[in-house]
């Protein structure tokens, strides 16, 4: 039985999410309804996170068994000859069988993009958060450096999976603005259901004032979600980059 590692990227606008679920379409269940084709059995697919409907992926890991015997190097264009459009699968590795794509993950990175315009842009409309009200970067970006570290996360987690701590290390959360796009960039070595955009809503908060980017390590501290931000539209959101040793790794050193 070998044990495959892919790396792929897709658009999640037409999909609630990556997670299986009995009534609507998901990523997993397309990549594995695909693999299943290829594969000749039937395939079950491990992912290194969860991401939420309408959450896309520029880089995305997921794993998993089979008897089948196509080379690794053949497995992408076979594979996306059955996928639709807005998947595709980048590459494949053999890996080990204790390899598992979300608990072998050693840091993952997202980044949530914001059109700060007056006039939205229809061709981003699935994939930026329209936001036309002007932010205030240098607030965002003084209000980011403060969720560095290692914290209790429960005051920016939305109520959901459940997990046995809500202690989370950030070891790094900055924002970058070029023309009308904001992009913020957070990375951790794991996060809570909608962590990323309730902190990113804490980030539009401290730009209107309504909290002090300063007092953020002592909101987290109080563990009170009504006392930050609201979690951002789902559209913003991609997972960016992971983490991994080994043979998974070396799929995700390169751009």
């Amino acid at each position: 039985m070998r044990n495959i590692a892919l790396r792929l990227k897709y658009d999640g606008s037409s999909y609630h999410g990556w997670q299986i679920q009995k009534n609507d379409v998901t990523v997993a269940q397309t990549l594995e309804a695909a693999l299943s084709r290829v594969c000749k059995e039937d395939i079950r697919v491990v992912g290194c996170g969860r991401t939420d409907a309408g959450v896309h992926a520029l880089r995305y890991c997921a794993n998993f068994h089979t008897e089948c015997t196509i080379p690794t190097e053949r497995l992408p264009l076979a594979v996306n000859a059955q996928l639709p459009g807005d998947i595709a699968v980048e590459e494949a590795a053999e890996v080990e069988d204790g390899f598992n794509a979300i608990g072998s993950c050693i840091k993952k990175e997202y980044i949530y993009k914001i059109l700060n315009s007056k006039i939205r842009d229809p061709f981003l409309e699935k994939r930026v958060c329209f936001y036309p009200q002007r932010l205030d970067v240098d607030l965002m970006k003084r209000a980011a450096s403060a969720f560095v570290g290692t914290h209790d996360f429960k005051a920016v987690r939305s109520e959901g999976t459940q997990t046995k701590t809500t202690v989370r290390t950030v070891y790094w959360c900055s924002v970058e603005k070029e023309g009308d796009i904001i992009t913020i960039y957070i990375c951790a070595n794991g996060f809570l259901y909608n962590m990323c955009r309730a902190m990113v809503g804490t980030m539009v908060y401290a730009s209107y004032g309504k909290l002090i980017p300063e007092d953020i390590p002592m909101l987290l501290e109080k563990g009170d979600r009504r006392l930050t931000g609201p979690t951002m539209p789902p559209q913003g959101l991609y997972l960016n980059r992971v983490w991994y040793e080994g043979a998974a790794g070396e799929m995700f050193l390169h751009d």
